[in-house]
Formats: structure tokens, sequence, C-alpha cells
């Protein structure tokens, strides 16, 4: 492998810096010599979580535009500016042989300057609702890797490639992990087992849904994995603390990912574009609901990109209708069988393979 000297840049949340890491990681493998220098945002969670996976990151004082009146606002130009100086002197002193953005402001400047100076750039998109910083920059770079299908609608279609989502292997290596599972979390192996997930500071409407529906669950003799939330756990503790003898295990967060995924029988989940990508891949049913507070609706668009692959559940309707229509799942197994099937269409478990193999090609 020829790529030595990569800059991957962006981020702001998980589902921009958890691809980029896997992105860098195929590399990595591929080359141990290779040398990535990653370029985020200051202040943003790409500055903590980068050198944790082990590499460099340079920040730059770049922000978004605030839809209220803001301060923030009126600097934001002379931060852009820097922005772009300061991605000008990364690259002259870098001198890297690619670029990639994964979206988020921070992609912005780096992968503009990269494209004035002649370096071959590639931007992934992990929503199937592009967004802002990659539909601007996909008029210049020179390649897009998506992970969803028809996006021509956003993109210049000679340059669309479909790669798919670069998801972490360790939270989608489920299999022969059931029984270690079901132990971990002791639960009752004679039982099914419903798993919510609402991200790691939790989805206030996904609590409160099950919240609603306790005694409903327990008539019905189900078990669940519940993930509450950092933000939530305090509240709920108190309230549930009794509920565990009746099955209903409740976690601020779930570090083994992989044995949740494992012992579940149904999955709720918010439809971010990480988590949709890696529960195509665990092929478990799965029940979407979109959070309403993304920018553009991306998770709407997520979720409907899924088909009839997944049951989607708009936010406003969930305390009604949620829990009812995951036990309906749980209790028919015909319908749980074939949406594992189809979600098994939409899977693409070597995107970060297939992500790398476009960098390869664009420095050859």
């Amino acid at each position: 492998m020829n790529t030595e000297k990569i800059i991957i840049s962006g981020g702001g949340t998980g589902g921009h810096i958890f691809p980029a890491i896997a992105i860098a990681n195929e590399i990595k493998q591929r080359n141990e010599n290779a040398d990535i220098l990653f370029v985020g945002a200051l202040g943003k969670m790409e500055m903590e979580k980068v050198p944790q996976a082990g590499y460099s990151i340079i920040g730059l004082p770049i922000t978004g535009f605030q839809r209220r009146i803001a301060f923030s606002n009126f600097i934001l130009p002379f931060k852009l500016i820097y922005s772009l100086v300061k991605a000008f002197f990364i690259l002259k002193k870098f001198k890297p042989q690619a670029v990639i953005g994964v979206g988020g402001y921070a992609s912005g400047p780096i992968v503009r300057i990269a494209t004035m100076l002649n370096i071959p750039t590639i931007v992934q998109e992990q929503n199937s609702f592009p967004g802002k910083t990659n539909r601007i920059l996909s008029k210049v770079v020179s390649k897009i890797c998506v992970a969803y299908p028809n996006l021509d609608a956003f993109f210049p279609k000679e340059k669309i490639v479909l790669t798919g989502n670069p998801v972490r292997n360790e939270m989608v290596n489920i299999e022969g992990k059931r029984d270690k599972a079901l132990a971990h979390f002791k639960l009752d192996a004679t039982k099914k087992t419903m798993l919510i997930i609402g991200g790691s500071l939790g989805a206030r409407t996904l609590n409160e849904s099950l919240m609603k529906s306790i005694d409903k669950i327990q008539s019905v003799d189900f078990q669940v994995i519940w993930q509450c939330g950092k933000f939530y756990f305090p509240n709920y503790t108190n309230q549930t603390k009794e509920l565990t003898s009746k099955g209903i295990h409740l976690f601020e967060f779930i570090k083994e990912m992989d044995l949740a995924y494992a012992a579940a029988d149904v999955i709720i989940s918010r439809a971010g574009a990480m988590s949709v990508s890696e529960l195509t891949i665990i092929e478990k049913p799965t029940i979407l609901v979109p959070s309403p507070n993304v920018s553009d609706d991306h998770q709407t668009h997520n979720a409907k990109s899924l088909s009839d692959a997944v049951i989607l559940i708009r936010d406003n309707e969930a305390k009604e209708k949620l829990i009812q229509a995951s036990i309906e799942l749980l209790n028919n197994e015909n319908s749980a069988q074939q949406m594992a099937v189809k979600l098994r269409n939409f899977a693409i478990p070597n995107a970060a393979e297939l992500i790398v193999n476009e960098i390869e090609k664009c420095i050859l």
C-alpha cells in the first residue's frame, strides 16, 4: 500500500468521529508505518476521542452558524478565515497524499484548501440526507463515498461510490456470544429480550415510552435491557430499582454493546447513521424512532431508506405505539425473521476497506 501520509478531517459527533477512526485503522492495518493526522474543531469531542484511539489531532477554531441571534454568528467569518489560513499551513507542513473529510464543520476548511492545492480529496457521507458541509464540498472533491444509494440528487453522480459506513467491528461481532451475553446481563434464557438504546446521553421519548408501559411489559413476561443514558439515569434508577427482579435491567451506558446486541430478540433505537449501519449488520428485528432534534431531519431519512426492513415509529407517536409494537414483534417470529433477512440486503460490513480502496485509487 502506498498511502503513507493522510489527513482525516471532521467530527462534532460520534457519527462523524467513529467512521473516521475506522478508516484510519484500516489504513494502519494495510501499512503500519502510515502517518495519519486528524484535523478537528477545537472544543468538540474529536479532540478527546481521536487521541484516545491513538492518533494525533490538530484543532481549528471553526464553529457552525447558530439559527438564533448569537454573538458567535458575528465572529464566524473571522473564525472561518483563520481556519482556512491554518488549514493551508497544516497542508503545506504535513504534505499529505490525500485528505478525507467525514463531515462536520472542521472538514470544510481543510478539504477546500486541499482541493485548491490539487491534493486528492474524498468525502464520506454517513447519512441518507447529506449534511451541508459535504454538499458544498462535493462540487470540488475527487470522490464521494456514500452509505446509501440514490444520492445523485445531492452529489455529482460520476463522483459517487457506494461504500457504506465504517462500523466498529467490536460492536457488531456477535456470532456465538448469546450465552455469554445472557450471563453478563443476568437474563433468563427462557424469555425473549427487548433492547432499548437511546445513545450515551439518552433519549427522553424512548425512556418515557418504556416507563409508561412497564406494567404491560411485565404482563407479557418479556425482559428488557434498557440503556437510559447518563442524563436520565439518576432519576430512573430510583424509580426502577425494584424492577430488576421482574426482568427490567437498567443501565446508564452499555459498554459491551456486542453482548447487548447478541442477547436481544428485538432492538429499539434512534436512527443515527452509525446505529443504522450497525443494525443492518446485526440483522435483528428493529424498531427505529428517529430523533426530531437533528438538522435536516437526518434520522427520519435514514430510517426510511431501510424501507420495510424495519418498523418506523414517529417520535410524537412513540409513547402510544412503541412498546405495543415491540411486544407484537416479539410475539410474531415469522415477521421478525423476515425483517432480519431484509436488513441483510442493506448491510455493507466491509465499508472501511472499500473507502480505503478509493483513497488508494485517488493517490495512484
